[in-house]
């Protein structure tokens, strides 16, 4: 091939050309992405545990990327320091006493650092400040606590269904009355008996209200609720007096 062509010469250029494109685009997404072209801060935290965070996971405020996270480093064997780089636009509304948490961006998306919101009257974090953190639940001991949930239910359910078919066999106080009829009708049987004992005792409260030796005292009786009845009566139009 004879590179002094014209149409060569042309290609390659294009090439040169579209490579330093892609490369400008790259390097301006990656920037954005990082905050290399936007002044920023730092915030520091510790963690027990980082659940997994790396370097450049990104960092929110009120659901909002505001920075990213700038190095992870062990201090000793029970703390990591995580170094955080935030925007500096975002600085009047970071204070002293927010908080940071690790969480996940979805359910199975990469883990985030997250900064709750701080008091109105806490003072304005300033670059490397020193920032309380939230430690976070770990996969392991979630799935843990289900699997205690799941036993606890398996357990409750058979006991149900044990409980179910007692009473579909009749045994038990429940599964006599829904299954024997006789016991059925000796309830309904013995509902009536309490309906006519009643209607009985009305009948004699009437009689005896009629006889010659108590009329007296029911009339008393009623002489005196009446009486009571007109106090009240009284004393309510006083009141609204």
């Amino acid at each position: 091939m004879d590179t002094s062509k014209k149409q060569f010469k042309i290609r390659l250029g294009l090439f040169v050309a579209g490579g330093l494109a892609l490369f400008v685009i790259a390097i301006f997404i990656i920037g954005k992405q990082k905050n290399l072209f936007n002044p920023v801060f730092e915030l520091n935290t510790t963690f027990n545990n980082v659940s997994g965070l790396e370097v450049g996971n990104n960092v929110r405020f009120a659901g909002i990327n505001v920075g990213v996270v700038d190095n992870i480093g062990i201090l000793n064997d029970s703390t990591v320091k995580v170094s955080m780089l935030i925007r500096k636009d975002v600085k009047q509304f970071i204070k002293t006493d927010c908080e940071v948490a690790i969480g996940s961006a979805g359910i199975i998306g990469d883990r985030i650092l997250t900064i709750t919101q701080g008091s109105v009257n806490a003072p304005l974090a300033k670059d490397g400040t020193m920032l309380k953190s939230i430690e976070p639940v770990e996969m392991s001991a979630i799935m843990e606590s289900l699997m205690v949930t799941a036993d606890n239910a398996a357990i409750v359910s058979d006991q149900l269904l044990e409980v179910m078919v007692k009473v579909n066999s009749g045994q038990g106080i429940i599964g006599r009355l829904i299954n024997d009829s006789t016991i059925g009708e000796d309830f309904s049987q013995t509902m009536e008996n309490i309906k006519k004992s009643t209607r009985g005792l009305d009948e004699n409260m009437d009689a005896a209200k009629e006889n010659f030796l108590l009329k007296g005292y029911f009339r008393r009786k009623a002489q005196a609720e009446e009486d009571k009845k007109k106090e009240e009566e009284k004393e309510a139009a006083k009141k609204n007096k």
